[in-house]
């Protein structure tokens, strides 16, 4: 009897220790996931941060609203002139009680402020054509 007791025991014992190899596996991830998590983790918007970017957001909305109520050139050598939002209704307004003169302005303006680019060199054909 003494000899089925030390099978038992030798068996319970190799049962015990494949179950806390099993549990220090599952803590050891548990820890690693843990580690990893608070590593990664993106800083948390705090209220300095917060308040920098609603004041660069006024100070973009500042100057938008600005540029909307000043006359001022985009680009001089194209000459593009930014205009009240008022002077350019009336402007507009003006220019638009001759649509065929009107149409035929803003076609010649757009083609002065973007004009077409270039035309490419037709590309040379492969000697295996």
């Amino acid at each position: 009897m003494n000899s089925e007791n030390k099978d038992r025991c030798s068996n319970c014992a190799g049962k015990v220790a494949w179950a806390v190899a099993v549990i220090g596996a599952i803590l050891i991830v548990m820890f690693l996931d843990h580690q990893l998590k608070k590593d990664t983790a993106a800083p948390p918007v705090d209220a300095g941060r917060a308040e920098e970017r609603a004041k660069a957001l006024a100070e973009i909305h500042n100057t938008e609203a600005a540029d909307l109520e000043r006359t001022g050139w985009i680009d001089e050598t194209k000459g593009l002139v930014r205009l009240k939002i008022d002077d350019a209704m009336k402007l507009a307004e003006q220019k638009w009680k001759d649509p065929a003169a009107a149409r035929a302005d803003l076609i010649s303006r757009v083609e002065k402020a973007y004009p077409p680019p270039p035309p490419q060199a037709a590309p040379q054909k492969s000697p295996f054509e």
